[in-house]
C-alpha cells in the first residue's frame, strides 16, 4: 500500500520572508567585510549555503552551530589530506568528497555544504595556514549572526535548537 504524500508546507508569511532575506544578506555582507579587511576572501559558496541554512532553516539538524562550524572544518582537513594523498584532480575532489560525508555521519556533524568545501580545497589547492582560519573565522561568524533573528522579535524557530 502507497504512503499518502506529505502536504505541501504551508507559504511563509511575507514578514518572515523579508526578515530571513534581509538577515542572510547582512550575514553575507559581514563576510565579505572582514574578507576585505583582512585582504582574503572570506564569501566562499559553500558559506553561503551554510548561511542559507542558518536562516532559510534554522530548526534542521545540519543547520545548528556543531555541524556547520566542526563539518566545515572537518570537510576542509579531509580535503587537504586527499590532496596531499591524491593530488589536485577531479577524482581526489569526489573521494574526498564522499569521505567527508561518511566522516561527518560518523562525528554527528552531518553538514551538506561542508562537501562543497571539500572539493574547492582539492581542486583550488588553497594554502591551509590561511585557508583553515578563516573558514572558522567565517562559520563563527555565521553562527553569531544566526543568534540574532530569534532575539529580535517574533521568529518562529529559536536558533540554535541544540550546540
Amino acid at each position: 500500500m502507497p504512503t499518502p504524500p506529505l502536504p505541501a508546507a504551508p507559504r511563509p508569511h511575507p514578514l518572515h520572508v523579508l526578515r530571513t532575506t534581509a538577515f542572510a544578506i547582512g550575514a553575507l555582507l559581514v563576510l565579505v567585510g572582514v574578507g576585505v579587511l583582512l585582504h582574503q576572501p572570506l564569501l566562499i559558496p559553500p558559506l553561503a549555503a551554510s548561511a542559507a541554512l542558518v536562516h532559510g532553516a534554522p530548526g534542521l539538524p545540519i543547520s545548528q552551530p556543531r555541524n556547520i562550524i566542526c563539518g566545515q572544518l572537518l570537510s576542509a582537513a579531509i580535503g587537504f589530506g586527499t590532496l596531499a594523498v591524491m593530488g589536485s584532480n577531479g577524482w581526489a575532489a569526489a573521494v574526498a568528497a564522499g569521505l567527508s560525508l561518511g566522516a561527518m555521519m560518523l562525528t554527528h556533524t552531518s553538514h551538506s555544504p561542508a562537501v562543497a568545501t571539500t572539493v574547492i580545497v582539492v581542486l583550488q589547492a588553497p594554502h591551509p595556514l590561511p585557508f583553515l582560519p578563516l573558514l572558522a573565522l567565517g562559520t563563527a561568524l555565521l553562527v553569531a549572526i544566526g543568534l540574532l533573528p530569534g532575539r529580535v522579535g517574533a521568529h518562529p524557530v529559536r536558533y540554535p535548537l541544540t550546540w
